[in-house]
Protein backbone atom coordinates (compact mmCIF):
# COMPACT_ATOMS: atom_id res chain seq x y z
CA UNK A 1 0.00 0.00 0.00
CA UNK A 2 1.38 3.39 -0.99
CA UNK A 3 1.83 6.17 1.49
CA UNK A 4 0.11 9.45 0.71
CA UNK A 5 1.62 12.89 1.29
CA UNK A 6 -0.09 13.49 4.63
CA UNK A 7 1.16 10.18 6.01
CA UNK A 8 4.70 10.92 4.83
CA UNK A 9 4.59 14.35 6.48
CA UNK A 10 3.37 12.77 9.73
CA UNK A 11 6.20 10.22 9.68
CA UNK A 12 8.80 12.93 9.05
CA UNK A 13 7.28 15.12 11.79
CA UNK A 14 7.34 12.25 14.28
CA UNK A 15 10.93 11.40 13.32
CA UNK A 16 12.13 14.98 13.82
CA UNK A 17 10.24 15.28 17.10
CA UNK A 18 11.83 12.06 18.35
CA UNK A 19 15.28 13.24 17.31
CA UNK A 20 14.85 16.51 19.20
CA UNK A 21 13.45 14.72 22.24
CA UNK A 22 16.34 12.25 22.34
CA UNK A 23 19.00 14.95 22.00
CA UNK A 24 17.46 17.23 24.64
CA UNK A 25 19.01 15.65 27.80
CA UNK A 26 22.52 15.69 26.34
CA UNK A 27 22.20 19.25 25.07
CA UNK A 28 20.73 20.35 28.39
CA UNK A 29 23.75 18.88 30.20
CA UNK A 30 26.06 20.85 27.90
CA UNK A 31 24.06 24.03 28.54
CA UNK A 32 24.11 23.66 32.33
CA UNK A 33 27.81 22.82 32.41
CA UNK A 34 28.58 25.72 30.09
CA UNK A 35 26.66 28.12 32.32
CA UNK A 36 28.43 26.86 35.45
CA UNK A 37 31.87 27.14 33.84
CA UNK A 38 31.05 30.62 32.52
CA UNK A 39 29.90 31.68 35.97
CA UNK A 40 33.08 30.34 37.52
CA UNK A 41 35.15 32.17 34.88
CA UNK A 42 33.31 35.40 35.61
CA UNK A 43 33.82 35.03 39.36
CA UNK A 44 37.50 34.16 39.12
CA UNK A 45 38.13 36.49 36.15
CA UNK A 46 39.79 33.68 34.20
CA UNK A 47 38.82 34.32 30.58
CA UNK A 48 40.17 31.24 28.81
CA UNK A 49 37.89 30.30 25.91
CA UNK A 50 38.96 26.66 25.71
CA UNK A 51 38.40 25.95 29.42
CA UNK A 52 34.76 24.92 29.02
CA UNK A 53 35.29 22.27 26.32
CA UNK A 54 36.59 19.42 28.48
CA UNK A 55 33.90 19.70 31.19
CA UNK A 56 31.21 19.89 28.49
CA UNK A 57 32.50 16.82 26.69
CA UNK A 58 32.78 14.83 29.91
CA UNK A 59 29.35 15.97 31.08
CA UNK A 60 27.74 15.16 27.75
CA UNK A 61 29.34 11.71 27.82
CA UNK A 62 28.04 11.05 31.33
CA UNK A 63 24.58 12.32 30.37
CA UNK A 64 24.57 10.08 27.29
CA UNK A 65 25.48 7.04 29.38
CA UNK A 66 22.82 7.84 31.99
CA UNK A 67 19.98 8.32 29.47
CA UNK A 68 21.10 5.59 27.06
CA UNK A 69 18.54 2.98 28.26
CA UNK A 70 15.73 5.51 27.77
CA UNK A 71 17.05 6.49 24.33
CA UNK A 72 17.24 2.85 23.27
CA UNK A 73 13.66 2.20 24.41
CA UNK A 74 12.39 5.25 22.51
CA UNK A 75 14.17 4.20 19.32
CA UNK A 76 12.90 0.63 19.66
CA UNK A 77 9.31 1.84 20.15
CA UNK A 78 9.62 4.11 17.12
CA UNK A 79 11.11 1.35 14.96
CA UNK A 80 8.37 -1.06 16.04
CA UNK A 81 5.71 1.47 15.05
CA UNK A 82 7.38 2.13 11.68
CA UNK A 83 7.81 -1.56 10.80
CA UNK A 84 4.33 -2.50 12.06
CA UNK A 85 2.71 -1.26 8.90
CA UNK A 86 0.34 1.46 7.78
CA UNK A 87 -1.03 2.46 11.18
CA UNK A 88 0.14 6.02 10.84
Amino acid sequence: MAMNVEQAIDVVRETLTLMLTLSLPILAAALVIGLIVSLMQAVTQVQEQTLSFVPKIVGMGVAAIVVLPWIIMQIMDFATRMFAGPNW
